[in-house]
């Protein structure tokens, strides 16, 4: 390759670098051509998986400020660009993982972060991002509810008070009142 083909690679891997919320880095030795499109296809329309040449990488992930993955660019690797929610892709990258051993999570970086293998599959575990906030949504609407009915039982319970108070001084003013000027005549 020559020179300007490098500098050209290096300069996408890092705009992809900083425009992704997550890159997740693993090894795929022993994967067929098939088994790259299904993987492809797992990690959701977020994703980007591309085959990538180490020292391109590294020094792209360098000069986007990622240094905490220069360790892990041996062997073929190959990075997951997530641009969207990061649990999906790790899930995809897990499952897939599970199906064919043949592919190692290395580790990656999250918002800047980096993550570790058992780290991704944490992240895997997560729910996504929507049963996440439906779940918060729920919860704040139950607190929502509970807050209308405390302060809808503060008046009604003043108003039932307020009537028992009002019948009790009926029933004792009634007896010992004499009747009004009215009846009297």
């Amino acid at each position: 390759m020559a020179r300007p083909d490098k500098a050209a690679a290096v300069a996408e891997l890092t705009d992809q670098f900083r425009s992704s919320n997550a890159a997740v880095l693993t090894e795929y030795r022993g994967l067929t051509v098939a088994q790259l499109k299904q993987l492809r296809r797992s990690l959701g329309e977020n994703a980007q998986y591309a085959v990538v040449k180490n020292t391109l990488t590294k020094i792209a992930a360098n000069e986007a400020g990622i240094n905490a993955l220069d360790d892990l660019f041996t062997g073929p690797t190959a990075v997951a660009f997530v641009t969207g929610d990061p649990v999906e892709s790790a899930k995809g990258l897990r499952d897939f993982a599970k199906d064919n051993p043949n592919l190692i999570i290395k580790g990656g970086v999250l918002d800047g972060k980096a993550l570790s293998a058992d780290e991704i599959k944490k992240l895997a575990d997560l729910e996504s991002r929507e049963v996440l906030l439906s779940k918060l949504a729920g919860a704040m609407k139950g607190k929502q509810s509970q807050a209308a009915a405390l302060f809808q039982a503060l008046p009604s319970k003043f108003v039932r008070t307020a009537e028992a108070l009002r019948a009790k001084k009926e029933e004792q003013g009634g007896a010992g009142t004499p009747a009004p000027a009215e009846a009297a005549e």
